[in-house]
């Protein structure tokens, strides 16, 4: 079943919601809300062949009622929707299941927004045109490697905490104020922790630079969080490739 047929298999009733037979086994649950018909059916049908089982929505409205009604692995949210704002229904995913993972596919690629919807509690954000593949690889990132949270504030990874709302780390008994620049690097680097992330990737999601290989404010940056840190941050370089932050 693809999200395209989700209205003729599951229905509200009295804010009721009656699951589709063929949706109670144990594959993962994607969700995805996309007003656009072309691309929620070519979400679907992709995903579905991955092994996925895959419901979707054409508004903010529908979709958050259905994350409400329905337990899913992961959503992927357009932010461009009717009847309710992308944000509008990232914002209160965040506030009833902070462990929900949401990933972000906008044509929106502006980085006062990308940066809102990471503030705003999203694990990814992709721009349209996108790939496919790249965005079933960063799906399966999340749905096996859960992000530490507590209340929805916190993020950790191993020893290393990030206080979202205090924009604070902690490293033991190290308590360190972030600057902007700082708290948006070492939000994505334990959104990844453990895997290597390359500064071709930090400056286009961090900075908005798509292309700058001149630039060395990724590496002046992360000098200046490691200092912060201490001498046991966890922050490594792999040579030739980039940054990972150890997850131990």
């Amino acid at each position: 079943m693809t999200g395209l047929s989700f209205a003729s298999h599951c229905r509200f009733t009295n804010g009721c919601v009656k699951v589709p037979r063929c949706w109670k086994g144990r594959q993962v649950r994607i969700l995805v809300i996309e007003d656009e018909p072309r691309i929620l059916g070519f979400l679907a049908r992709g995903l579905e062949a991955e092994g996925f089982s895959v419901l979707g929505a054409r508004d903010g409205q529908e979709g958050l009622r259905m994350a409400e009604a329905l337990r899913f692995d992961l959503v992927i949210l357009d932010l461009l929707l009717p009847r309710l704002d992308g944000l509008s229904v990232l914002r209160a995913l965040d506030a009833n299941q902070p462990d929900l993972p949401v990933v972000i596919v906008s044509a929106r690629a502006d980085l006062a927004t990308k940066l809102n919807g990471f503030g705003l509690g999203a694990r990814d954000y992709l721009t349209k045109p996108f790939s496919f593949d790249e965005l079933l690889a960063r799906v399966r990132v999340h749905l096996r490697r859960p992000v530490g949270r507590e209340d929805g504030h916190v993020l950790r990874a191993g020893a290393l905490a990030l206080d979202l709302a205090r924009r604070q780390a902690q490293l033991g008994d190290r308590l360190v104020d972030l600057s902007d620049r700082e708290f948006k690097l070492l939000h994505h680097l334990l959104e990844y922790a453990g895997e290597v992330v390359s500064r071709e990737r930090l400056l286009s999601e961090v900075w908005g630079y798509h292309f700058d290989p001149g630039s060395n404010v990724v590496d002046v940056c992360i000098r200046r969080l490691r200092k912060k840190l201490g001498p046991d941050s966890p922050i490594e370089t792999v040579r030739h490739a980039g940054y990972r932050l150890t997850a131990a």
